[in-house]
C-alpha cells in the first residue's frame, strides 16, 4: 500500500484525529530522532503522529513496512522543503499565503478541541436546541411540478398554453430545461429549505392542483410551477438526531467563545 507524502501528513484531518503516543521505530542514535537529513531532525514524535494519522492506529502498532515506507516519505518531504527553502519557494507570496492559512487552521481546531472538552453539550443543552430546530423546521411538504425555461417571456407563453387546457407534463416533457422533464417536471416531496426561496415562496402560495399565473425567477432561469399536494411531517425523534445536536450545541459554544474574543479585540479592516 502507498501513502502520500506530505498532504497526508499536513492534512487536519490528522490533526483532528491523532495524539502523541509513544511506539515508533528505533532509528536515530539519541533515541530522539527517527532519522537526520542533512543536519535536520526529524523527531520521533512527528513520526508517531504522522503514522497514526495515515494508518489510523498508533505507530507502535504499525507494520516495519509501514514504518520503513512513512519514514521514507518523511524524509522525502524533508529534503523536498529544504529545496523549497533554497530555491525561494518557501518564501513566495503564495507559500506564505498558504502556510498562514494552514496554520491558523491547525491552532483553531486545536483550540476547538480543547474548548469543546471542557464545555461538554448536557442534555439540558441538547433538548433546549432540540426544541429550536423542531421551532423553525417546516411542518409541511410539497410535491411540485416545474417547467424551467430561459425567458420571462417564453413563460408566460407556456402559462397561456396551460390557461387554454394544455397538460403541464406534456409542457414540461417537450419544453423545460430542466432534468425533470422526463417526469413531466415531477420534483417529488420535498420541504421548502430545499428549494431556492423565491420557488419556495411560489409553492407556498399555491393551492392544491393550481399552478403560478406568472413566471418565477430564480438563478437557475424562468419557473412555472404547479402544487400536486401536500402533507404535514413530524420532527424526527430526539433520540435519532441527538450527535448532529451535540455538533451544533458545541459549534455554538465554540462561536460564542470566538464572539467574545472578537468583541474584546481591537480590529481595523482595511479592505
Amino acid at each position: 500500500m502507498k501513502y502520500a507524502i506530505i498532504p497526508a501528513f499536513l492534512a487536519l484531518s490528522l490533526v483532528a484525529g491523532c495524539g502523541n503516543k509513544a511506539g515508533a521505530p528505533a532509528a536515530g542514535k539519541d533515541g530522539g530522532d527517527v532519522a537526520v537529513v542533512n543536519g535536520k531532525p526529524i523527531s520521533r514524535a512527528t513520526f508517531d503522529f504522522y503514522v497514526q494519522g495515515v494508518t489510523g492506529k498508533p505507530a507502535a502498532e504499525a507494520t516495519a513496512e509501514q514504518k520503513d515506507q512513512l519514514l521514507d516519505n518523511l524524509i522525502r518531504g524533508t529534503l523536498v522543503a529544504a529545496d523549497a527553502e533554497k530555491t525561494g519557494v518557501a518564501k513566495n507570496a503564495e507559500t506564505q499565503s498558504i502556510l498562514e492559512l494552514m496554520r491558523l487552521n491547525v491552532l483553531q481546531q486545536q483550540v476547538s478541541q480543547g474548548f469543546v472538552k471542557e464545555h461538554k453539550a448536557t442534555e439540558e443543552d441538547l433538548k433546549k436546541e432540540y426544541d429550536t430546530q423542531v421551532a423553525a423546521m417546516s411542518k409541511t411538504e410539497y410535491h411540485a411540478r416545474h417547467i424551467l425555461v430561459a425567458t420571462e417571456v417564453f413563460a408566460k407563453k407556456l402559462i397561456e398554453q396551460l390557461d387554454k387546457g394544455a397538460k403541464f407534463e406534456d409542457l414540461a416533457k417537450k419544453e423545460s430545461m430542466d432534468p425533470s422533464k422526463d417526469n413531466g417536471g415531477d420534483l417529488g416531496w420535498f420541504a421548502p429549505d430545499r428549494m431556492v426561496a423565491p420557488f419556495s415562496q411560489a409553492v407556498a402560495g399555491l393551492t392544491k392542483g393550481s399552478y403560478t399565473k406568472t413566471p418565477v425567477q430564480t438563478q437557475y432561469g424562468w419557473h412555472v410551477i404547479r402544487l400536486e399536494e401536500t402533507r404535514n411531517i413530524a420532527p424526527p425523534p430526539f433520540d435519532s438526531v441527538k450527535d448532529r445536536l451535540v455538533q451544533i450545541v458545541e459549534g455554538k459554544k465554540f462561536k460564542g467563545y470566538t464572539d467574545d474574543l472578537l468583541k474584546a479585540a481591537k480590529v481595523e479592516k482595511k479592505l
